[in-house]
């Protein structure tokens, strides 16, 4: 079949090109270890960029579409975020990080947001990960549809949210502290792993929702453990240090820790070793649950 074919999405309001013959030969006959191939999963992914962009836009459109506010909810809401978690944490808890200069209920804020920023990506992205095949069942018999690259509309969308928010964050820094540290440049290179793990995880995840109906409400109770495992409104050096390691397993505490020092008061690269041991262990799972997708996508329709 040519290439420009077209196969209809959704309800039939839109129309996206159908994948090329070619590579869905390759993906499945290259096997677990021949799609893991970092240069193989970039093509793949580049071979369909246009699709996951429009889908990504649609998905978001459509989420604050016939809304009041409409697109301006991904700004109000993390407006007002930052008012419960700053009442809650810093008026009824007293929290405090070392690195405030003021003390202040609006430092709190931004130190307190600027975790939420990374952790919602994450949050976001893994709560909507097995639903992602189950929710559009007429997809999966479309053999010619890449069920893979719905992953990536996740993780997309996440992102576009992230970037509301570090408008915000950033606009509140200026007002609050007078000004943004020049380490602000590298905060992108804290986005690659956390996008990496987020891809890896979606693809997992994706593919068991198929096969486990109730993972989702599973990934509720983890997730929720993982905010508070988190140094999102407390600062990591308040952990006892014999207890401290438990926060170390979690990818998401060098994330959170990092991107807040690149942002906030005097501003600190991260650790280059081990910002390049995460990012090589992230992309270890995303490789994996590339292939695990891949491995598993031929049993979807006997399943949905």
């Amino acid at each position: 079949m040519a290439s420009d074919t077209t196969r209809k999405y959704g309800h039939g309001e839109k129309s996206f090109p159908a994948e090329p013959d070619t590579m869905q030969g390759m993906l499945w006959q290259r096997g677990p270890l021949g799609i893991a191939n970092p240069l193989f999963v970039a093509s793949d992914i580049w071979l369909h960029r246009e699709l996951v962009l429009r889908l990504v836009s649609l998905s978001v459109s459509r989420r604050y579409k016939g809304s009041l506010l409409g697109l301006l909810w991904p700004f109000v809401s993390p407006l007002l975020t930052i008012l419960i978690y700053t009442f809650a944490f810093s008026v009824v808890v007293k929290v405090r990080w070392p690195g405030q200069a003021l003390g202040s209920h609006a430092e709190f804020a931004l130190a307190m947001f600027s975790g939420l920023v990374i952790y919602s990506v994450f949050s976001e992205t893994v709560l909507a990960a097995p639903d992602l095949i189950l929710s559009r069942p007429s997809l999966v018999k479309k053999v010619l549809f890449p069920l893979r690259m719905l992953p990536l509309v996740g993780v997309g969308e996440a992102l576009v949210h992230s970037v509301f928010a570090l408008a915000v964050l950033l606009v509140m820094t200026v007002a609050i502290t007078g000004g943004i540290p020049g380490t602000v440049l590298l905060a992108p290179l804290i986005f690659i792993p956390l996008v990496l793990l987020c891809l890896g995880l979606s693809w997992f995840l994706a593919s068991a929702g198929v096969f486990v109906r109730d993972l989702s409400h599973l990934l509720q109770a983890v997730v929720h453990l993982l905010f508070f495992l988190t140094p999102i409104f407390y600062p990591l050096s308040a952990v006892p240090e014999k207890v401290r390691w438990v926060l170390y397993l979690n990818p998401l505490t060098y994330l959170v820790t990092s991107f807040r020092e690149l942002i906030l008061w005097q501003g600190r690269a991260p650790a280059w070793g081990g910002l390049l041991i995460l990012t090589a262990a992230c992309l270890l799972i995303c490789l994996a649950g590339y292939a695990w997708f891949a491995h598993t996508r031929a049993d979807f329709s006997d399943v949905v």
